[in-house]
């Protein structure tokens, strides 16, 4: 594919070199796989909207977050494969259920098979990527001129938490000037009814034991990101994944544990740029059934 070596791919920080024409790289995938596309109505308000976010989840991942709670999509044991020509098909049918907009789950490993679809068919609708930001940015220059909208995860600040948690000491290096290129890439735009059109919402998941750690992002994303960039904290931690051997992640975050990390963002006047969520939003009941 024309600016991509899928032979020798570097498409992420990982640069395993894999050629992804004959064999899978480090993310787990060679070809274009998904696990499921639907209208899903749990995302932040403006993005879900009135009809659903039409999220397409993508098989693989440059990450090996331990708690993952798509853990069977992310490690590629689901998945069907798929051409650039028929994900097309799947924007168009998305955009013709009503869909308030198109949104990428996992998307950073298959920018290759991602930016041929679009040259075939561009959503009228925006296009979200939905990203955990282990991301190059020269990687991320090939997909923007496609995208509307960034949804990236900001997990960890620590080194030592993300390569406990995440398998890659370096995370936080990558991931900080991911989000910075995505959070000045799009300008705000919204609807008078509060539907999001461009833009960058940063999510942050609080963990179990993590609040000091949690705290320190809020700090960097406040001291570093434009004031039109958006923060979603996500109290949802449900203990899933390969946890065995992680005892401190084998039980849902507590309330004290999420307003203690909701206090630090207003400390800081973030009240106009802050999405929450409620404390039930925890439970496996919120993970999608894979259809492939």
């Amino acid at each position: 594919m024309r600016t991509f070596d899928l032979e020798n791919c570097k498409l992420c920080p990982v640069e395993c070199g894999a050629n992804r024409l004959q064999g899978v790289g480090a993310c787990g995938v060679s070809e274009l796989r998904i696990a499921k596309y639907y209208l899903h109505p749990f995302e932040e308000p403006c993005i879900s909207f009135r009809k659903g976010s039409g999220t397409i989840f993508f098989a693989g991942c440059n990450l090996r977050c331990t708690f993952c709670q798509n853990y069977e999509v992310s490690r590629a044991k689901r998945g069907k494969a798929i051409t650039p020509d028929e994900l097309a098909d799947i924007f168009k049918e998305l955009e013709d259920r009503g869909a308030e907009n198109v949104s990428l789950v996992t998307p950073s490993h298959l920018v290759a098979y991602l930016v041929r679809a679009f040259e075939i068919y561009k959503p009228k609708i925006p296009v979200v990527y939905n990203t955990g930001s282990y991301e190059k940015v020269d990687t991320l220059r090939l997909i923007d001129p496609y995208v509307d909208i960034y949804l990236p995860d900001m997990k960890f600040y620590s080194p030592a938490l993300s390569k406990r948690y995440l398998g890659k000491e370096d995370y936080f290096d990558y991931a900080s000037e991911a989000i910075s290129f995505m959070a000045n890439a799009k300008p705000l735009r919204m609807t008078d009814e509060g539907k999001m059109l461009s833009g960058c919402i940063v999510r942050h998941l609080v963990m179990p034991l993590c609040t000091s750690d949690s705290k320190a992002l809020i700090k960097w994303f406040n001291a570093y990101l434009p004031p039109s960039t958006r923060l979603s904290l996500m109290s949802q931690y449900t203990p899933f994944g390969n946890i065995e051997g992680y005892q401190e992640l084998s039980r849902p975050i507590t309330a004290r544990e999420y307003d203690a990390v909701v206090e630090k963002a207003l400390e800081l006047g973030l009240e106009d740029r802050l999405y929450l969520q409620e404390r039930k939003s925890s439970g496996e009941s919120y993970i999608p059934s894979w259809d492939f």
